[in-house]
């Protein structure tokens, strides 16, 4: 199987994945607390990227199988787990709020912007998850 159609593949089901597990499968008690200092904020933000994790996981599973392609074990792990920890980094909210000043974005996190850079961020990090999955 070309690395190309693996990569548009598990793009496209991360994608998918993400979005269900952002936004449907993370439970609100998640979404109040995962940015919170200390250890109930490490613990609700765990909680989530656990469910996130397993979301891509079937969502990958589904589609490959669906569409017969192949996955490699030790790809699949490096992607995953790479969507999962800069996923957990980024809702902690301070890694990423701190990258937003240095590239000069902080107005813009402060003015409403920062859902947005969330996303993308997030976005970014599932392009790159993918690019090791297909590798």
């Amino acid at each position: 199987m070309p690395a190309a159609v693996t990569f548009a593949v598990a793009f496209a089901a991360l994608s998918a994945g993400h979005w269900l597990a952002d936004y449907w499968i993370q439970r609100h008690s998640q979404a109040l607390r995962k940015a919170l200092p200390g250890w109930a904020g490490r613990r609700a933000c765990a909680g989530h990227v656990a469910s996130y994790t397993l979301t891509l996981g079937y969502a990958l599973a589904i589609a490959c199988t669906a569409l017969d392609v192949p996955l490699s074990w030790p790809h699949l792990t490096a992607g995953l787990g790479f969507a999962a920890v800069t996923h957990y980094l980024a809702d902690r909210r301070e890694p990423l709020r701190r990258i937003a000043a240095r590239l000069g974005k902080a107005e813009y996190w402060d003015d409403g912007g920062a859902p947005a850079l969330d996303q993308s961020a997030h976005w970014a990090c599932l392009f790159i998850a993918a690019l090791f999955i297909a590798a």
